[in-house]
């Protein structure tokens, strides 16, 4: 029997929720600077905290990751379940699309890390991946059943259609994102034109 993967929790003690707090800021920011792999020293040392001090509140990188996107993802999870039944199934799934592109991207390696978690039940975003997953995968159905996508279009395709999107955007160079565009042409691709 494989063991749960480790998911930080924050710290019930005064001093301990300090550090981890300090830690997660600065994890959020040296990702989104520096990309996923960010010197873990560098984290700590910014962070003002010893390198043992991090990997207790976060014994591996992933598990780091995993609580500075976490606040993102339930967010996805979330607006999903909000624009489900909407009264326009194709507005809801592209505007969710538009933002998961965006929380995909967030720093780059991001899109690689949720792409494997989705699927990996030992990481530890693979649950929060997971129910993300079903968030869009709902959205796609109601899409379908609306007949505004087409219907062969699987959950699976989906999602590797916005890892690609988020992969062209978390690309780019400063100041020229392509995925807006790369998007569109996704959309045009899986949408069926209303008569």
């Amino acid at each position: 029997m494989d063991a749960k993967p480790y998911i930080a929790q924050r710290p019930k003690r005064a001093d301990g929720r300090r550090n981890y707090d300090a830690i997660l800021a600065t994890a959020r920011k040296a990702f989104e600077t520096s990309g996923a792999d960010t010197s873990l020293e560098d984290v700590a040392s910014q962070a003002g905290v010893a390198i043992g001090t991090l990997y207790r509140h976060f014994p591996t990188r992933a598990s780091l990751v995993e609580a500075a996107t976490r606040d993102g993802l339930e967010n996805l999870v979330a607006h999903a379940e909000r624009l489900v039944g909407g009264p326009d199934p194709l507005d809801a799934l592209t505007e969710w699309m538009r933002e998961a592109v965006v929380h995909f991207s967030t720093f780059r390696g991001l899109v690689g890390i949720l792409a494997r978690s989705m699927y990996d039940e030992g990481t530890p975003s693979h649950a929060m991946c997971a129910a993300m997953r079903r968030g869009g995968a709902d959205l796609l159905r109601a899409a379908q059943a609306a007949g505004r996508v087409r219907p062969d279009l699987t959950p699976e395709e989906l999602f590797d259609l916005l890892n690609g999107a988020a992969w062209v955007r978390e690309q780019a160079a400063s100041g020229r994102d392509g995925s807006p565009r790369f998007l569109r042409l996704v959309l045009e691709g899986i949408t069926i034109p209303e008569d």
